[in-house]
């Protein structure tokens, strides 16, 4: 009876797959070796058990392991990752350039700024004179030019807005608005509101001739003037007596 297949995963128990690591260990050591004799070829191996430990085989011996290894970093070295490390090196050298660029300009423009002149010669500090003389010059030219484009663009503006008051003025004219007949009529019409008057109505009027009667009233008796006469009740009994009383 034949032997089942066996499935391949971890083995659970720590004292089986310790017995199987020795056995398979040992299994593929002897495999190595088979190989290495009976190909004539140069084998290396290298295994490293759950607890560090390294177990090795070299068909050229202990000292032959290295140099297997080695040689299989040369030979698997390939002319691609050649192409991309000199194209490595190349960035460097011109991200080297940048920076020392970047660090000139930087200095430059801190010198344009009257800053670390302390660092400058007579000679440096003339050709910066002359190099700041040019910018404001150049400066001066633009500042020029602006104006004079500006100046430009407000006559333009200026012939635009004269050729619409002429038109303005001729469609007034064409329809018999002239201005002259427009401050006239409003000349006109401010005289007469001027000049106008208001008549008062007859019965309107406040007669002057008439003369008021003074009267005086205190508590409920009733005193007239001289000359007004009394006025009596129905049965002949008099209710407002002349005078004051006490």
């Amino acid at each position: 009876m034949g032997r089942g297949r066996v499935e391949l995963k971890r083995i659970e128990n720590k004292i089986n797959r310790q017995v199987t690591f020795s056995k398979r260990r040992n299994g593929l050591l002897k495999k190595a070796y088979e190989l290495s004799v009976l190909c004539d070829v140069e084998v290396a191996l290298l295994i490293f058990s759950s607890r560090g430990k390294l177990y090795e085989f070299g068909s050229a011996g202990p000292s032959g392991i290295n140099k297997t290894l080695e040689r299989y970093q040369r030979d698997n070295f390939t002319p691609q990752d050649n192409v991309a490390e000199h194209e490595t090196q190349n960035w460097f050298q011109e991200i080297s350039k940048l920076k020392a660029k970047y660090e000139s300009l930087q200095q430059t423009q801190r010198h344009l700024l009257g800053e670390d002149l302390g660092q400058l010669n007579v000679k440096e500090l003339q050709n910066l004179e002359k190099q700041l003389e040019q910018a404001l010059a150049q400066a001066r030219r633009r500042k020029t030019q602006l104006m004079l484009e500006q100046m430009d663009d407000l006559r333009k503006k200026e012939r635009q807005l004269g050729d619409l008051n002429k038109k303005l003025k001729s469609q007034l004219e064409a329809e018999g608005l002239n201005l002259k007949a427009i401050q006239a009529l409003w000349t006109s019409t401010s005289d007469a509101a001027g000049t106008s008057s208001f008549h008062v109505h007859h019965s309107q009027r406040i007669p002057l001739d008439c003369e008021p009667q003074p009267v005086l009233q205190i508590g409920y008796q009733y005193a007239q003037a001289e000359g007004s006469s009394v006025t009596k009740s129905g049965t002949g009994e008099t209710n407002f007596i002349q005078g004051w009383v006490l």
